[in-house]
């Protein structure tokens, strides 16, 4: 399994996962309309203009902050990636925000919501601009046999990237949620597999018939849109990937619960926010897909918390024996501090009586550094 030319073909799985009792009902479609809706009540629809008319009174009161970008923030390293297909471990390596590139001890190579771009934006000139630098581009990854994209958004998905993987390795496979073939479509892209929540397909590289990687779509609480006029008409979602007796889950951008405007300084997780409505559908991942070895689960954009709810215990409900964190250190979206995700997690894991040294902490949080696991 040594070449980079590999043939990826998908099939119906033969062995199905267990699901929740309720799939069929599909409560996540919207029976009312277009597209599809988060069907907990930990979740809070708000529009455009409520998000943005939030937005403005927080500048205007003077709670809305700019984080500082000057250098240094998050260290970057080139990555080194593996020659060839042969190797016993788990490496999975952080390429900015979302991205990661993890290698299977199968030959299985798979890049997440990878975007190469400088900007996470439809336009060249405008958006949010990197703070940090790209560890690599496309043109630096040897193998990539499938991409597993979250939802639409422009930090996920990336026209300009999509278009470079495609011509770099023209045999790759998209593995998509719902609705967003047709973009791909549009894009002359046809080696596309788009599933709803809690569909898997076998993916057999064409070498070796004895491997097959399963990829699975699971439910996360967030939302799609490329445009203003399209919002939740694409489905969103987390991913498992199962390798070479080692399984991974991929957070993508999700919620946890919805939190309101608290003072300055109050922890949300008092006593008196107890009754809040956690997701339900983490602990359904874990039980039902779970454990996995590897959890990509995102640490950012939370601030602040009364519109971007952040993620608080998905570690644990998923059942990960290890995790990284993902969705921060490339593009300011929101208010937090660059540096202050990982030091929020340090925190978080001390009150949960997670062990995790400061060593293992700063050595995770390098671009470009690849973690292995046996």
């Amino acid at each position: 399994m040594t070449s980079s030319m590999l043939h990826a073909v998908v099939s119906s799985s033969n062995i199905a996962s267990t699901t929740p009792k309720d799939v069929q009902e599909k409560r996540h479609h919207n029976k009312h309309g277009k597209g599809f809706i988060n069907p907990w009540d930990s979740y809070i629809e708000r529009s455009g203009w409520q998000i943005g008319r939030m937005m403005i009174w927080r500048r205007i009161t003077g709670k809305s902050k700019s984080p500082d970008t000057t250098p240094p923030t998050v260290p970057v390293i080139k990555p080194t990636f593996l020659p060839t297909r042969s190797t016993k471990t788990l490496r999975a390596t952080w390429l900015g925000h979302a991205c990661y590139y993890v290698e299977f001890p199968s030959g299985l190579r798979v890049l997440f919501d990878p975007v190469f771009t400088q900007r996470c934006s439809p336009f060249d000139s405008i958006g949010p601009k990197r703070y940090t630098e790209m560890p690599c581009d496309v043109d630096d990854i040897p193998i990539i046999d499938a991409v597993v994209i979250s939802h639409n958004h422009y930090d996920h998905l990336s026209q300009p990237t999509i278009h470079k993987i495609a011509k770099k390795h023209p045999k790759v496979h998209f593995f998509v949620p719902l609705g967003n073939k047709s973009w791909f479509a549009d894009e002359g892209l046809h080696n596309v597999t788009e599933l709803d929540w809690w569909e898997e397909r076998d993916l057999t590289l064409s070498s070796s018939q004895s491997t097959k990687p399963v990829a699975g779509e699971a439910e996360s609480m967030h939302t799609s849109a490329r445009t203003a006029f399209d919002k939740a008409h694409t489905l969103w979602a987390s991913w498992s990937v199962v390798s070479g007796g080692k399984k991974l889950y991929f957070g993508g951008d999700t919620g946890y619960r919805t939190v309101p405007e608290v003072p300055d300084g109050e922890f949300d997780y008092d006593e008196k926010y107890s009754d809040l409505p956690v997701c339900p559908a983490f602990k359904e991942i874990g039980e039902l897909r779970g454990p996995f070895d590897l959890g990509l689960i995102p640490i950012g954009a939370y601030d602040p918390r009364a519109i971007m709810s952040p993620i608080v215990n998905i570690f644990i409900d998923t059942q990960c024996k290890r995790a990284l964190g993902i969705h921060w250190g490339t593009w300011v979206l929101t208010d937090e501090d660059v540096l202050e995700p990982p030091r929020v997690l340090k925190q978080a894991l001390k009150w949960k009586n997670l062990d995790e040294s400061t060593d293992e902490m700063s050595e995770r949080v390098r671009l470009g550094k690849a973690c292995g696991l046996n």
